[in-house]
Formats: C-alpha cells, sequence, structure tokens
C-alpha cells in the first residue's frame, strides 16, 4: 500500500546547513593569530617604549646644552665685571683680553669650542687644537657676524650644512668706548652630542628585535601548550558521526577550558541519549505499524468488490486496524513528548490535594472496589499535569487487567527522602521473569494479550514521566494474585505535615 506523500506547506522555508566538507577550512589557525596578537602587542610596547626614551632623551641633552651654555654666559659676565686678568692680576684695558682671559681657563668637551671675535672678525681661537673647529665652518661664522657686533646676548641654534649648532653670543665693550668690542662665542655640536643617543637607540633597537624573537619563540610553546584543548574539542567533534557518539573530549586542569569540556561532555552526553532514544523510537513504530499495515494492505488486496458482505467486513477491519494505529501513534507521540525534560513544569504542590483528586478521577474508569488507602500530607515540588497523567495511567491498566468488583486501592505517603504514590490490584499479576518485558516499549506478556487489547506504551510513558522527575517506577506483582505500582519521586518540600492514615473506602 502506498501511502500518501505529505503536501509541503508553504511560507515557511526550510534551513540547510552545511555540511562538514561544505566547510571552509580556516588557513591560519587561532594559535598563529594568538601568536601574531602577542608578537604585534610586544612590538609596540617596545617601539612606544623607545619612542618616549628618544624624546626624553632628546629633551634631556637640549636642557644640559642649555645649562651648560648660561653658565659659560654668566662665569664669562662674572670675569667681566671683575675686570681682573685671574693669571696676571692686571686689569683689562680691552674687551679682548676678557675674551682670550676665559677661553685659555675654559675646558671643553669634545663636542664644544670657543671662540673670539674683535668687532665682526674672529681673532682669538683655543690655545690648542680642539676636537671641534667652528672655525672651519664658513656658513656658521658668516652667520655669527650679525651678533657678535651687538649688545645682547644670544643663545640659538644654527644649521649649516656641514652640522647643527647651538649656540651662545657674549659680546662685550668698555664703557668709553674707545676700544674696538669684542664677543665670546661658545659652540656646541648637536649632532655630536646626539651620537651617544643615538648609539643607545641602535643598541636598543637591535635588544628589541632579539626581544620579540624570544617572546615570540617563548609564546609559541605556551600557546601551543594552552589551546591544545581547543585541538581536542575541535578532534573529538569531528569524529562524532551518525554511527559513533561516543567520543568524549579528555578533561584535564581546572581552567575555563577545561570547563567548555566538560559542558561539550555533557552535551554530547544528551545529544547521545536522545539519539540512541530516537533510534529505539524508529525502530520500536516501525515494528509495531508494520503489522496493521500489512493487515490492512492484504485484505485490500483480497477484496471482492461485488461481494458486499466482504466489503463490509474487510471496511469493518481497516477501520479497527486504522483506529488502532492511531492510538499507538497519540502513545507515541505522548511518550516522545514526555521523555523530554523541557515539558516538566515544576511548581509546589499539595499531595494530599491531588491525592484525592486522582482518586475521584480514577473512579470513572470502571466498575471496581475503590480504596484510598493513605494520603501524604505534605507539599512537593513536581509537574501536577504529568503525575496526574502516570498515577491516572497505573490506575487504567489496573481496571485493564482486573475483574468488575475486585478491589483496586490508590494512595500516596513519604518514605524517608521520597514521595511514594501507588496503585494496587488483584489482577492476573506479572510473572517475575516478565517483569523486565513489561517496562519496555511495546512490551506485553501473553497473559495481558490475552486480558486485553493494547500498545504496551502505558508503563514505559508512566516510567518516562517518573525519570523526568528525577524518580523511578517500582513494581511489584505475583502472578494470579495482583500488582503494586508505585512512583517514587526525590522529596522536595516545603512545609512537612504529618502523613494521615485513611480507612479502606469503597
Amino acid at each position: 500500500m502506498r501511502l500518501p506523500r505529505r503536501p509541503v506547506t508553504g511560507g515557511k522555508k526550510e534551513t540547510s546547513y552545511p555540511t562538514r566538507d561544505s566547510q571552509v577550512v580556516a588557513s591560519v589557525t587561532i594559535g598563529t593569530r594568538v601568536m601574531v596578537a602577542i608578537v604585534v602587542v610586544a612590538g609596540v610596547a617596545l617601539g612606544v617604549s623607545g619612542l618616549f626614551v628618544w624624546l626624553l632623551g632628546q629633551n634631556s641633552i637640549s636642557s644640559d646644552v642649555n645649562a651648560q651654555l648660561e653658565r659659560s654666559r654668566d662665569r664669562f659676565k662674572a670675569l667681566v665685571e671683575q675686570g681682573v686678568d685671574p693669571d696676571t692680576g692686571a686689569p683689562f684695558s680691552e674687551p679682548s683680553q676678557a675674551v682670550y682671559a676665559y677661553i685659555r681657563q675654559s675646558v671643553l668637551g669634545p663636542d664644544e669650542a670657543e671662540l673670539g671675535f674683535v668687532g665682526s672678525e674672529l681673532t682669538l681661537l683655543p690655545p690648542t687644537r680642539a676636537a671641534l673647529t667652528p672655525e672651519d665652518d664658513q656658513e656658521l661664522i658668516s652667520h655669527l657676524e650679525s651678533h657678535v657686533t651687538g649688545d645682547k646676548v644670544v643663545i640659538e641654534d644654527i644649521r649649516t650644512s656641514q652640522a647643527r649648532y647651538r649656540v651662545m653670543v657674549a659680546p662685550t665693550r668698555t664703557a668709553s668706548g674707545s676700544a674696538a668690542g669684542a664677543a665670546l662665542v661658545h659652540v656646541v655640536n648637536l649632532d655630536t652630542a646626539h651620537a651617544d643617543l643615538r648609539r643607545t637607540m641602535v643598541m636598543y633597537m637591535a635588544s628589541a628585535v632579539f626581544t620579540v624573537a624570544l617572546v615570540a619563540a617563548l609564546a609559541w610553546f605556551a600557546v601551543e601548550r594552552l589551546l591544545r584543548p581547543i585541538g581536542q574539542l575541535r578532534e573529538a567533534t569531528e569524529a562524532i558521526g551518525e554511527n559513533d557518539l561516543t567520543s568524549r573530549v579528555p578533561v584535564r586542569g581546572r581552567d575555563d577550558l577545561t570547563t567548555l569540556a566538560v559542558a561539550i561532555n555533557w552535551m554530547l552526553d544528551r545529544v547521545q541519549r536522545s539519539v540512541e532514544a530516537q533510534r529505539d523510537l524508529l525502530d520500536d513504530v516501525g515494528h509495531e505499524l508494520r503489522t496493521p499495515i500489512t493487515v490492512v494492505r492484504g485484505h485490500l488486496e483480497l477484496l471482492d468488490p461485488d461481494d458486499a458482505e466482504d466489503v463490509a467486513q474487510t471496511r469493518e477491519l481497516a477501520i479497527d486496524e486504522v483506529d488502532r494505529m492511531g492510538t499507538l501513534v497519540n502513545d507515541l507521540l505522548l511518550l516522545a513528548d514526555v521523555s523530554e525534560t523541557g515539558v516538566i513544569s515544576p511548581q509546589q504542590v499539595d499531595v494530599s490535594v491531588l491525592t484525592q483528586q486522582v482518586f475521584e478521577k480514577a473512579q470513572g474508569l470502571g466498575d471496581r472496589r475503590w480504596q484510598l488507602e493513605e494520603v501524604a500530607g505534605i507539599c512537593c515540588e513536581m509537574d501536577p499535569t504529568r503525575i496526574t497523567q502516570a498515577w491516572l495511567q497505573l490506575a487504567a491498566n489496573a481496571v485493564k487487567y482486573s475483574d468488575p468488583g475486585s478491589r483496586v486501592a490508590l494512595g500516596s505517603r513519604v518514605d524517608g527522602a521520597s514521595l511514594l504514590m501507588w496503585v494496587r490490584d488483584e489482577g492476573i499479576g506479572i510473572a517475575e521473569e516478565d517483569l523486565p518485558l513489561v517496562r519496555r516499549r511495546f512490551g506485553r506478556t501473553a497473559a495481558a494479550v490475552q486480558k486485553a487489547s493494547g500498545t504496551g506504551l502505558g508503563l514505559s510513558i508512566v516510567d518516562s514521566i517518573a525519570v523526568a522527575h528525577h524518580g523511578c517506577l517500582e513494581i511489584r506483582s505475583f502472578q494470579g494474585l495482583g500488582s503494586l505500582f508505585t512512583l517514587r519521586l526525590p522529596l522536595h518540600t516545603v512545609a512537612d505535615h504529618a502523613t494521615s492514615p485513611r480507612k479502606d473506602t469503597d
């Protein structure tokens, strides 16, 4: 028999997810990106530090040169004001004598020189040959001519084609003005003064490059070790396939990656349970639906359309099988629904009120001697809708597999840290060797098949509801004497009361 195809519903687009083969493998790993980030950060940090060192060095040299020129200016001014040659003790008769006396006693560094001008002519040089010879730089001498004949002390920078200088020009002249004026010129070569700083920065850059290389080498081993769990996560996820859901990520250490590995393993456990449950459900559905479909198909193929009686019998049989399939599908959907943790909505429930409600509803299931044995006066956390559904399913099974007028009892009580809710009957019972069978989906004993029709999913639904509440379904039964089915749930209470025994009520 061909089943009709499900019509395609419009307005909803199917989402397509890329397969593993369709994924573009990244050419740059996260380890490489972390390495590049570390190298870039280290390089930028060393570069910024070097820039600050360079700027601070430049400022320090400029400050030292200025202080040096100012000291030279002050000493020359003091010598001129004293007006006495410190070597001979004779007073200066000409301004040029003061300039020469100052130059003769000065101690200069390798990047310094002092010159003496009389009028605008360079006439006085240091007594010994200095390392710096500014007199050979004609551009500098030409620039100084405009300052040496003036009246003010000048400190300024002068750049020529040969070098960059900072000069101090201190002119002096007699009070009467009878002699020609003279001027002291103190010259500092800034290029030479900054040479040590440049050499220091070259060494700094070389050490910075070496440091970055060392950081990169050390970081490579550290990053590879730190990111090893990520590689293991990738290998574990790649190893998971449709036929293998057992791969897990190794858990080592106590860091965030370890927490991530634990979370992924927990997720894989849930996925494995879900997939295995889905496979079992599909196998059971395929097995159970195959029989009614085969029966209906066989009778339709043998149907004589001209025989009204045969048509009526086949129609009745087909409707009965379709109804059975509908019941089966509804039970399967219910079982799949209660197997999902998300459908449980726990809330605080008064167990005594719930017990009374279930007992009243159960009395409408069949002609039995209904009895309420005990009522637990306690408030417990549970999903009252699902618990009622499971409890009534047990009561319906008790009615189905017992004789009219027989005793069926319900009750609830606290047992240590558990809440017990049970149904007791005087039905056909279950042999001890058949107890594992009735817990399985579609599992039914031979006596149950003879006694009443069913799908064999009732106890699976009850067990799933109990498991969703972190509890279990307990079964005690004696063949031919009756059964006791008990829901045992962990006790989460907000108010405890004594369990109140009830007399049996018919």
